[in-house]
């Protein structure tokens, strides 16, 4: 299903999400926090295409380089968080600034409380920066139950 080298990372991941609390936290937050850096990078255009009013932004691109991160690692995951960015994208043009920034002050904050009070860590981005990526990635396989939480081991085995 995934990658050796992204199964590792997913574990890594894990390891840092045992608490219940934290770990529903991260399932409602962490699909919000890639739409709301979609949509905040979606606000700087970059080319202007040829059909009007619509043009290519930061956001299409950190897309792209990101999905050929995830499509490395799980074509499974590629296309599940295709659907999803391009959802995030669509419906960021519908979004007010204010209400995107909101919930980026929120969400993070809510992320921050699930690390301070309930597993008593640092967030895992914060030693290993490739951790932004496989909270995405890790929050999609729980939910759809590729990933078990509890069933991992750091030679990365289930």
């Amino acid at each position: 299903m995934f990658n050796p080298r992204v199964k590792t990372w997913l574990d890594e991941y894990a390891a840092d999400h045992q608490h219940p609390t934290n770990r529903l936290i991260h399932k409602l937050c962490v699909p919000l926090i890639v739409f709301h850096v979609l949509a905040m990078l979606d606000w700087v255009h970059l080319v202007a295409l040829p059909i009007e009013g619509w043009s290519l932004t930061l956001g299409h691109a950190a897309a792209a380089a990101v999905l050929t991160f995830y499509f490395w690692g799980s074509t499974k995951y590629g296309f599940l968080l295709t659907v999803w960015a391009a959802a995030c994208l669509w419906v960021s043009h519908y979004t007010p600034w204010w209400l995107t920034t909101v919930l980026a002050v929120v969400l993070w904050v809510l992320q921050l409380i699930g690390h301070r009070v309930y597993e008593q860590n640092t967030p895992s981005l914060s030693r290993n920066l490739i951790q932004v990526l496989i909270g995405p990635l890790f929050v999609f396989a729980v939910l759809l139950k590729d990933y078990r939480v509890g069933e991992f081991s750091a030679a990365g085995a289930r």
